[in-house]
């Protein structure tokens, strides 16, 4: 089943993930740009619930954002893996088979923490995994949950899926966004990988689910970053005091439950239906760095007044 391109007025989205920041992300921008919206009320392992509700709103496009990733962080879902499997698995199953016996288009926010650098795609070679890779990374049930539920997701007609890499937010002092997190880190890993500057890339994948795409695609900007370029850049830009340390991959899994996924992806295949998409680089200084140059101090000060 394909689900035809349609115009933005034609457009009924329904959104899961209300309370996560994508989610988030996806409602405010139906709302700019004036595309009918709102926010699933079903629970995605309730089938019956979800159903109903599918029946009762008639979307024509779901964007599934929902998922469990973890509090503070992925090591969590080492120590809860049913309610992992309910929400990563299950609930996301029911979504796109659900969807498609009704004939709704479903962009699946997922993961590219499926890779690590091999043999075949070695570290600073520039060559990235591809769609239709396979995932070589399990070294965390998080990742091992979403490997699984891709692999699944691909025999669905109606499903785009996208691979979401370290999300990068253009709000530096976001607790979610990834610079701000390895900002507050004591030590960090210095090691280029793939990653997704969001207010670049979100406006490309309603653009997406309006064109009716399907199939994966490796959802990050073209090339890769490492931390300590990041870093350094966020010292240039936005906090000239800002220092750090690094440790190596070994000093890192004294600290943490699961391992990490580092690696790139190729971007060819989103590259050749939107060839105005930055590179990684380029996006982190338009979109986060460069409207951020200077704005430490007035952070600190919007932090303080914010309600706690």
């Amino acid at each position: 089943m394909l689900v035809p391109a349609m115009a933005e007025s034609e457009m009924n989205v329904l959104i899961y993930g209300k309370s996560g920041w994508l989610g988030g992300l996806l409602g405010d921008l139906c709302a700019q740009k004036g595309i009918k919206y709102q926010y699933a009320a079903a629970r995605l392992e309730n089938r019956q619930q979800l159903a109903a509700e599918l029946d009762s709103v008639k979307p024509t496009h779901i964007l599934n954002a929902a998922g469990v990733t973890g509090r503070p962080n992925v090591d969590w879902c080492e120590s809860h893996k049913v309610e992992t499997l309910r929400t990563n698995v299950i609930g996301t199953m029911n979504v796109a088979d659900a969807a498609n016996e009704r004939g709704i288009h479903v962009t699946l926010f997922a993961t590219g923490c499926i890779f690590e650098y091999d043999e075949a795609h070695p570290l600073g070679s520039g060559k990235g995994f591809k769609e239709e890779d396979t995932a070589n990374f399990h070294g965390s049930f998080y990742s091992h949950t979403k490997a699984l539920v891709e692999d699944m997701m691909q025999n669905y007609p109606n499903v785009c899926t996208l691979r979401v890499r370290m999300p990068i937010g253009d709000d530096l002092q976001f607790h979610r966004n990834f610079i701000y997190k390895i900002a507050r880190y004591a030590k960090v890993v210095d090691i280029p990988n793939s990653m997704t500057v969001l207010p670049e890339m979100m406006p490309i994948s309603l653009e997406m689910a309006r064109r009716g795409l399907t199939g994966i695609y490796n959802f990050t900007n073209p090339g890769v970053v490492s931390h300590n370029e990041m870093l350094q850049m966020y010292h240039d830009y936005y906090d000239p005091a800002f220092t750090w340390a690094n440790f190596s991959v070994e000093e890192q899994a004294k600290v943490i439950v699961a391992a990490r996924s580092n690696n790139e992806l190729d971007c060819s295949k989103l590259k050749a239906e939107f060839p105005e998409l930055l590179s990684i680089k380029d996006s982190l200084l338009k979109y986060v760095f460069e409207p951020n140059k200077g704005k430490k101090e007035a952070d600190m000060v919007r932090m303080a007044a914010a309600p706690k």
